[in-house]
C-alpha cells in the first residue's frame, strides 16, 4: 500500500462548513465562485406578536351589547388604526358615534404603549370630568395595539376613566363609523403612503378638513358643528381641530402633498 493511500483521509464537510471557512478567509475561494452561496440569503424570523387573550374576557361584543342595553343613552366611541408604509408611522383614530367626528393621532409604531400614551395625554389635556364624559365606552378591534385595556381604562392613580370592549373577530363592520371615515382619510393619504414625514399638526389639519365637511346624514351639518353643539367648541380647540370654511375644504392628496413620501 502506498503512503498516499495509507494516510489519505478526505474531509467530509457540508456546504455550511465550507461557506463558513470561505467567510473566515481559510480557503482561497471567493463567494462569487459559488453561485449557491451568492444567492443564499439568511431568512429573517419575525417574532410573532403575543396577544393576551385574557384581555377580551368580560369585554366581548356580546358584553358590549349587554352594557348598552343597561345604559341605553351612553355615548359610544370607536377606536382603530390606519397604517402607512410597512414598519413606519401609524395613526390612532377615535370616532364619536353621536357626532360622526373623528380624531387622529400620529404614532411612531403600532404598539399598545403608544395607544396608552395618547389616552394619558387626552386625559391630561381634557381633565377628568370632560374625558370621562366623552369616553364612557370605547369599542375597538382585537389588534395587538389594543391588548392592554387596563392601561386605557384606568388613570395613573388607578381611577377608572372608561370601559373598553372588543368587536368579534373579523367583524370590522361592528365599528362601521371608523371604517367609513377611514375612506375619507384615504382620499388624503392613499394606501401605501408613508406617514413618516407627517407631524401631528399635519394630521390635525387633515382631520379639520374632514370634520368640516357637510354630510347628508347630519342634515347637511358638519361633524365639527355637531360635536361642538353637543360638547362645546373649546374641546376641539384644545385638541387642534379647527372649522374650515366650506369653499376651502380639500379632501384630496394635494392637501399634504409636500409632506408625504
Amino acid at each position: 500500500m502506498s503512503f498516499s493511500k495509507k494516510y489519505h483521509n478526505p474531509l467530509s464537510l457540508n456546504f455550511s462548513c465550507i461557506y463558513n471557512y470561505i467567510d473566515a478567509g481559510l480557503l482561497s475561494v471567493d463567494n462569487v465562485d459559488l453561485p449557491r452561496k451568492v444567492r443564499y440569503r439568511t431568512r429573517s424570523h419575525k417574532k410573532p406578536v403575543r396577544v393576551d387573550k385574557q384581555c377580551h374576557v368580560g369585554r366581548t361584543y356580546e358584553d358590549f351589547e349587554a352594557y348598552l342595553a343597561a345604559n341605553p343613552d351612553i355615548p359610544v366611541v370607536e377606536m382603530d388604526s390606519v397604517k402607512g408604509r410597512k414598519g413606519g408611522k401609524v395613526l390612532l383614530t377615535i370616532y364619536f358615534r353621536n357626532s360622526s367626528l373623528m380624531l387622529a393621532f400620529i404614532r411612531d409604531n403600532n404598539t399598545a404603549k403608544s395607544v396608552t400614551k395618547i389616552f394619558d395625554w387626552l386625559y391630561e389635556q381634557l381633565g377628568h370630568e370632560v374625558f370621562t364624559s366623552l369616553f364612557q365606552v370605547i369599542l375597538t378591534d382585537r389588534g395587538s395595539e389594543f391588548t392592554n385595556p387596563l392601561a386605557i381604562e384606568f388613570n395613573k392613580g388607578n381611577g377608572r376613566r372608561t370601559h373598553i370592549f372588543y368587536c368579534d373577530p373579523q367583524r370590522s363592520d361592528q365599528k362601521g363609523g371608523c371604517e367609513v371615515t377611514h375612506e375619507m382619510i384615504r382620499r388624503v393619504l392613499p394606501k401605501k403612503t408613508s406617514f413618516d414625514n407627517l407631524t401631528q399638526d399635519d394630521i390635525n389639519l387633515m382631520m379639520s378638513h374632514i370634520n368640516s365637511y357637510n354630510r347628508k346624514k347630519l342634515n347637511n351639518q358638519s361633524a365639527h358643528q355637531l360635536f361642538s353643539f353637543i360638547n362645546g367648541g373649546d374641546i376641539l380647540d384644545k385638541l387642534g381641530i379647527k372649522s374650515i370654511p366650506a369653499n376651502e375644504i380639500s379632501l384630496t392628496s394635494l392637501l399634504l402633498k409636500n409632506k408625504k413620501t
